[in-house]
């Protein structure tokens, strides 16, 4: 590319210099993994929903023996309004097992007909659900110290980044496939 003289981005033609795009992209992910896109399919994982639930259950077990007798599932106004016994900081884990069984089928099927990349918005929606559980648990342990009051802000925070990311990574995915781009 350096030999052909100027390079300007709007007459870049990355398949004169790579043959074939995938493997181009496949052979280079340690340059590409600060990508939107990487960090779409990274999440979209099966290893990503496990890395989540183990670290679910370990939350579990090292904060179980801090906990109080109670602990929160419901608050307002930075009030907790229900509670439930301490045993109940292992369903997050289960309820991150339930989304990938129960839940995920219903997004494929349901929500995602005949659309190109449903699978890897199947995977990344059901990992950003268990992540939501993720949060809820850590902000229940977080609120039973003191230390935070509003669920609000913190999965607002989840919401826009891991759907933020969703998005730009789908738009740049279609580009990338898009006959436009070609």
């Amino acid at each position: 590319m350096l030999e052909s003289g100027n390079i300007s981005f709007d007459d870049l033609q990355v398949e004169k210099y790579a043959a074939d795009l995938e493997t181009y992209w496949s052979n280079n992910k340690p340059v590409f993994k600060l990508d939107s896109v990487s960090f779409l399919y990274i999440w979209g994982s099966l290893i990503t929903w496990a890395m989540i639930t183990v670290l679910c259950f370990i939350i579990g077990i090292l904060s179980y023996a801090k906990l109080p007798s109670e602990i929160p599932v419901q608050w307002n106004n930075g009030i907790a309004t229900s509670v439930v016994d301490k045993k109940f900081i292992f369903v997050y884990p289960f309820a991150c097992v339930c989304i990938r069984i129960l839940l995920r089928p219903v997004i494929y099927v349901r929500f995602l007909i005949n659309y190109i990349y449903r699978e890897l918005i199947t995977e990344y929606l059901s990992n950003y659900l268990c992540f939501i559980v993720l949060s809820v648990e850590v902000f229940s342990i977080m609120f039973v110290y003191g230390w935070i009051k509003s669920v609000v802000a913190v999965l607002l925070v989840d919401t826009v980044a891991l759907i933020g990311i969703l998005i730009v990574g789908i738009t740049k995915v279609s580009l990338d496939h898009s006959p436009a781009f070609k």
